[in-house]
């Protein structure tokens, strides 16, 4: 059977977290075809080679654009800044590739809907790096407000906090760069608890935020390492050009209400992703540092019984608990990368629509195109205007 072979730009943190669940995903999960590591691709040869040994690439390539017009190459998977995506996205479709993005999608919504167009002319499979809507925890909370069990809902509410670049004399790094990665908390943080919010409850209609930058100048960078950097004690200073912080409150189109906060500046949090739905039946909540659990209040529970309940996601019968370990052997973020995969693969070799895909993305940037204008604007903003 031929596999589909996997052509990877960029071999850092994203680049890893993709090639582990490569490596991975024919351990635990049965595909309709097998899945192969055939190409790595980044800038610098010699680093690049060496990291093609350590992820299990066959063989390299430092120019994506000879690599999305191989003929041993199936599918692209873009882990490299998000100033590259759209013109890698758009080559690779029009070259019949199935592609896969990590978010965000595109600097902008209009770089997004030219990746999503090129994508669905050319008939190929996409889908966006939302990894988080696959921890099996919040696809059960998917589950349980499907079937009806928190009833209409009321709020949605959800926070993505961290604390690594508090310091004022952390360089400013790729992320920290709007030409790099097109805003800071809100598109590297925020896009995640958007698309969670999408995911569980609906479309956002309308928004009206804040952004703000804390430390207005950092240390020009000398080597990046990862997320992290190098600057020397007497580097000069450039200026910031994205948000420290974001936070939104949000009208749904059902009618729910949501409230949305992104910060690096959070003292103590180190990857505190969460989110909360409240129903006119009961309530769900979802905290990633602790990824295996569930909280679930149920009003319909008899007077004097209510009260939060912890469920543990970690048996068989809990979504795609089945392919790994005996009941209670808990997994991590890295499960979260091997479960988006397979579902990348399966939907590319049916031939039906991924999720979450380019549409998707698309979604997700104008709610966070419209924060941005918002704050700008200091007064609401239809999403829809974006």
């Amino acid at each position: 059977m031929k596999p589909m072979r996997f052509g990877l730009i960029g071999y850092k943190f994203m680049g890893k977290a993709h090639s582990n669940a490569l490596a991975r995903l024919p351990m635990f999960f049965e595909t309709d075809v097998p899945v192969e590591r055939a190409v790595l691709c980044g800038r610098d040869a010699v680093w690049v080679k060496q990291a093609s040994e350590t992820l299990g690439f066959k063989e390299i390539e430092t120019d994506w654009k000879k690599l999305v017009t191989r003929d041993d190459v199936d599918a692209i998977d873009i882990t490299a800044p998000s100033n590259v995506h759209r013109d890698i996205a758009i080559a690779a479709a029009q070259a019949g590739k199935h592609v896969f993005c990590e978010k965000p999608l595109a600097l902008t919504t209009a770089d997004a809907r030219l990746m999503q167009e090129a994508a669905e002319k050319a008939g190929v499979a996409n889908q966006i790096g939302f990894n988080y809507r696959f921890a099996p925890a919040l696809a059960l909370a998917k589950k349980l407000i499907d079937d009806g069990k928190i009833g209409k809902i009321f709020h949605c509410r959800g926070s993505f906090l961290q604390d690594w670049i508090i310091d004022p004399d952390f360089p400013k790094v790729w992320r920290l760069d709007k030409t790099v990665c097109g805003s800071g908390a809100l598109g590297d943080l925020c896009a995640h608890v958007i698309d969670a919010a999408r995911y569980l409850v609906g479309d956002i209609a309308e928004v009206v935020g804040s952004l703000t930058t804390f430390v207005k100048e950092r240390p020009v960078v000398e080597r990046m390492a990862g997320l992290s950097g190098k600057a020397s004690a007497d580097a000069p200073r450039a200026k910031v050009d994205v948000d420290d912080a974001s936070s939104f409150i949000a009208r749904f189109e059902n009618g729910a209400m949501g409230l949305f906060e992104a910060t690096r500046f959070a003292q103590g949090h180190k990857n505190d992703m969460r989110i909360e739905v409240n129903g006119e039946k009961g309530s769900l909540k979802f905290e990633f540092e602790r990824m295996n659990e569930l909280w679930y209040f149920s009003a319909e529970d008899e007077p004097g019984e209510q009260g939060w309940r912890m469920i543990q996601v970690s048996e068989g019968v809990h979504p795609y608990w089945d392919k790994w370990w005996p009941a209670g052997h808990v997994i991590g973020f890295p499960e979260t990368f091997v479960h988006e995969l397979y579902e990348f693969v399966q939907c590319a070799s049916q031939g039906r629509p991924c999720a979450p895909n380019f549409a998707d993305g698309v979604a997700v940037a104008q709610i966070m195109d419209a924060v941005e204008l918002s704050s700008q604007r200091c007064a609401w903003v239809d999403v829809g205007e974006i």
